[in-house]
């Protein structure tokens, strides 16, 4: 059974200091500037616990702030890409919930001046038994003397959402290699990331929410109709809640490719454009994905372009990888980059 500390192959050159601790996942680097990330739960198809999407987001930081990676794929371990959240944890908090209701407080108490309820709130979902995913709230509850109250939630999910990565806007690219189930929380990070590569065989997509009366609210929904081209297609995967295989997420324009064989088969052409990316200029590649990003983000062309010229590409004009860039080109070499230093 994989180890629930997480692992880490030994640490190239160039890295200010390890990685973060991260239970459940296995941290590697295959290639030169490339961090490979293995959701490591097979026995329960890769479902995120609520401590590791703190611990997630916190590896993501850490590899946006190491100037020696340039890109990141993300994988998971067997048979699964990831199905959300872990079931057993929910009905685990449901039970705790149901447990602290009563006239004493609890869920259905809360009658004196600041006493705290505990609730718990289903918001993504996989399939079958697994990938039910939980947000767990607080509600601090202050009665006035007229009955009244207000009620504040704190949202145990961090800013990055599910496994830190669904709402992360972040500096460097991540890849997802979709090597089986991709449902709830999971398709909730694809969504979000940079290329999508997929399994033919194995890749299912998918938000089953709607049926079990939850929503997807991690960050899927407005990425929906921009990620798959239509209002309608992303209404209908939003709405019916049924799966898709990977040729139908090339068709509408999620996949970037997909791949014969098996999950190892996958992570490797998933490396293959890490290795590509990794290959050009890292501070062309932070300001390119940052103009893409104002732009699905629904910014003016023409205001995100002097965003961008004024902001970040202000940053690298006339920088050592800008003039080596032309430098090389002109003495018909390949490039020697440095590393980026935004």
């Amino acid at each position: 059974m994989p180890s629930a500390a997480g692992t880490t192959t030994s640490l190239p050159a160039g890295l200010t200091d390890p990685p973060p601790a991260t239970p459940h996942v296995e941290v590697s680097f295959p290639r030169p500037h490339v961090l490979l990330v293995r959701l490591n739960r097979p026995e329960r198809l890769n479902a995120v616990p609520r401590p590791l999407h703190a611990a997630l987001e916190r590896l993501w930081d850490w590899y946006d702030a190491q100037p020696a990676l340039r890109c990141a794929v993300l994988t998971g371990a067997g048979k699964a890409f990831c199905a959300g959240a872990d079931l057993r944890e929910w009905d685990g908090l449901n039970n705790a919930a149901a447990g602290g209701s009563g006239p004493e407080g609890g869920l259905g108490g809360g009658s004196g001046t600041g006493s705290k309820t505990v609730k718990a709130q289903i918001t993504q979902d996989g399939t079958g038994e697994h990938g039910v995913a939980v947000r767990s709230t607080t509600a601090a509850q202050d009665a006035s003397s007229s009955g009244n109250g207000t009620i504040g939630h704190r949202d145990s999910l961090p800013r990055g959402g599910f496994g830190g990565l669904s709402n992360r806007g972040g500096k460097k690219p991540v890849i997802a290699a979709v090597n089986g189930a991709c449902l709830g929380g999971g398709f909730e990070m694809v969504l979000n990331c940079d290329l999508v590569v997929a399994s033919r065989a194995a890749a299912v997509f998918g938000l089953p929410e709607v049926g079990v009366g939850v929503v997807a609210v991690q960050g899927a929904l407005p990425r929906l109709a921009r990620s798959l081209g239509s209002r309608q297609r992303a209404l209908e995967v939003a709405l019916a809640g049924r799966p898709y295989d990977a040729a139908r997420m090339r068709e509408w324009g999620l996949v970037n490719e997909i791949v014969e064989g098996d999950g190892a088969a996958v992570v490797e052409a998933a490396l293959g454009w890490a290795e590509r990316i990794a290959a050009n200029s890292p501070d062309a590649v932070i300001v390119s994905r940052e103009g893409i990003k104002l732009g699905c983000e629904g910014v003016n062309p023409e205001v995100a372009t002097d965003i961008l010229i004024k902001g970040w590409y202000a940053r690298i004009e006339g920088g050592e990888n800008m003039v080596e860039g032309v430098r090389s080109f002109v003495e018909r070499r390949k490039p020697v980059w440095k590393d980026s230093k935004l």
